[in-house]
């Protein structure tokens, strides 16, 4: 069974360039994996991060991936690991200090905008400078995952508060706008026309969609999530998936009839979205079972499965 799963897996990874990278976090292992896009196969599996590593971004120029570390359910995080991907290794682990247990991470250029989520902060990390260059008190409860938007406006989810922050930077502060969602907004993408933000809901079982431009409620519509996770746009911002971390199911919402059209088993503790650039695949992290499951999107059908380490969670992308 393990050699007919994982001749699936190349048969249908091998069409793909081969120097791609998939990124993949390991929460309770608090280490980095590589692996090669097109053969599932690892290239370096135990790269140090902090504790509890929970998202990942790479740097403008493909160089450096950033790691926030969330820290343990007994010791809030206090950094952020900078990876060099040229040489496999933590190049530095950047102390913040009083902006305690970082998450959510927003790349731009060499820069990197992140989420304090104790410490009810938005802040910006320069790899050039070494620094923390900005930063910027919500005042909301669960700040939590991070978008940038196309015109550089900051926007953060808030759990708690049941709201999402339109942050726009100015000199070393800034000012916010916030919009009320349904409860528990956690997931959150932007559709590729960059117009809406669409919120998975985790304690509403709903996704909200705002307006951008005006920064106003449009709908907030019923999915049936149970603890909804995570939400990504397919490239061509037809589908959103949403990942159901009690459920362990992974929802395909028609993006024009916000109707539910499948829901695809991934297995305990279903987290974590990457979508391929190219769109023809997705990977959802099983975080609970050490595995990351390949989700084939012209077919809608589970493909196949990437062993990872313990508690796969946030991934990004290395063309």
């Amino acid at each position: 069974m393990t050699r007919i799963l994982a001749f699936c897996i190349l048969a249908f990874l091998a069409p793909l360039a081969s120097a791609a990278s998939l990124l993949v976090l390991n929460k309770e292992d608090a280490t980095l994996s590589i692996f090669d896009a097109a053969t599932g196969q690892p290239r370096n599996a135990n790269i140090p991060t902090g504790n509890g590593p929970h998202e990942v971004e790479v740097s403008g120029d493909g160089s450096l991936a950033f790691v926030s570390n969330y820290g343990t359910a007994q010791a809030p995080g206090t950094s952020l690991s900078v990876i060099d991907l040229r040489t496999g290794k933590e190049r530095a682990r950047v102390d913040l200090g009083e902006l305690r247990r970082p998450h959510g991470l927003a790349v731009q250029g060499q820069s990197v905008y992140f989420s304090a989520e104790n410490a009810q902060h938005v802040a910006r990390y320069d790899a050039m400078k070494n620094r923390v260059d900005w930063r910027f008190s919500t005042d909301q409860q669960g700040t939590h995952m991070v978008l940038l938007a196309r015109d550089g406006t900051v926007i953060t989810a808030n759990i708690q508060s049941d709201n999402v922050s339109f942050i726009t930077p100015k000199g070393e502060t800034g000012t916010q706008v916030l919009v009320a969602t349904g409860k528990g907004p956690e997931g959150m993408d932007l559709t590729p026309d960059g117009r809406q933000l669409w919120t998975a809901n985790s304690a509403g079982g709903s996704i909200s969609i705002v307006d951008v431009a005006t920064k106003k409620l449009v709908k907030t519509f019923d999915v049936g999530t149970k603890r909804s996770n995570r939400l990504k746009f397919t490239p061509d911002g037809a589908v959103a998936l949403v990942s159901d971390l009690t459920s362990g199911e992974l929802l395909i919402v028609d993006a024009r009839t916000q109707a539910v059209k499948s829901r695809l088993r991934i297995g305990g503790g279903a987290s974590g979205i990457l979508v391929a650039p190219d769109g023809s695949r997705a990977y959802v992290a099983a975080a609970s079972e050490g595995r990351v499951v390949i989700v084939d999107l012209k077919k809608w059908e589970v493909a196949g499965e990437i062993r990872t380490g313990r508690g796969p969670d946030g991934m990004a992308w290395v063309p």
